[in-house]
């Protein structure tokens, strides 16, 4: 199988943002990913809802947005609003997951539940059957360029024996250290949405890298 490329707009150039996204349009990526972050669930703040209604205007992409942040139970209607079809919460931040994932697909969109490097897969055991997909990141979350984790690739054959146990169809997505290196491993272990930020926007001609992780199998 091929996977699902999502280049991270965290990495891009916004002082170019137009040239980006129309440069995005044009690849084989069929999602864009959008870090939003709080400063509190992790040290650093990106971009909010203003940013992703700019580029959902311009793109013909699914918008895949990864909410990095507290409480996010309290963003899910604006979030719709500014243009997500996409929205992935983390496990340690919901105190009642359950409810939030439920919030989640009554304002239609697709669900999504992230954990963190040092967060188990057997914790998702109980809601897995309810997520379209699942977030594995494979950096501590926070900044992008940072080296992949290897004990990654053990949590997505245990996610992936947990998703053929319980006969849900949920996609499994990795994030942090995705390059050309290592993407086809990981599409050979299951995954199938990839996550590329400093490996697609740092290159020479991103659009190309772009079409070479799309054609890994």
């Amino acid at each position: 199988m091929t996977a699902i490329i999502a280049p991270s707009l965290l990495s891009a150039n916004f002082a170019t943002l137009h040239s980006e996204i129309t440069m995005l349009n044009q690849s084989d990526a069929s999602w864009l990913h959008f870090d939003v972050m709080d400063g509190v669930f992790v040290p650093n703040i990106s971009f909010g809802f203003e940013i992703i209604k700019t580029v959902r205007a311009l793109s013909e992409k699914t918008l895949d947005v990864h909410l990095m942040i507290v409480q996010p139970e309290r963003y899910i209607t604006r979030f719709k609003q500014a243009g997500a079809d996409v929205l992935t919460v983390h496990y340690e931040a919901c105190d009642h997951l359950h409810r939030v994932v439920e919030e989640i697909k009554e304002a239609n969109m697709k669900v999504g539940v992230a954990i963190n490097p040092h967060t188990p897969v057997h914790l998702l055991e109980d809601i897995l059957p309810e997520l379209d997909m699942v977030l594995i990141m494979s950096v501590n979350p926070g900044f992008g360029g940072q080296k992949f984790i290897e004990n990654t690739y053990n949590k997505i054959l245990k996610l992936q024996e947990m998703i053929l146990e319980c006969g849900s169809n949920t996609l499994i997505e990795v994030d942090g250290g995705v390059n050309l290196s290592n993407a086809g491993e990981l599409i050979s272990l299951g995954v199938d949405v990839l996550v590329a930020g400093n490996t697609v926007f740092s290159a020479p001609n991103p659009k190309e890298v772009i079409h070479q992780l799309a054609s890994l199998k």
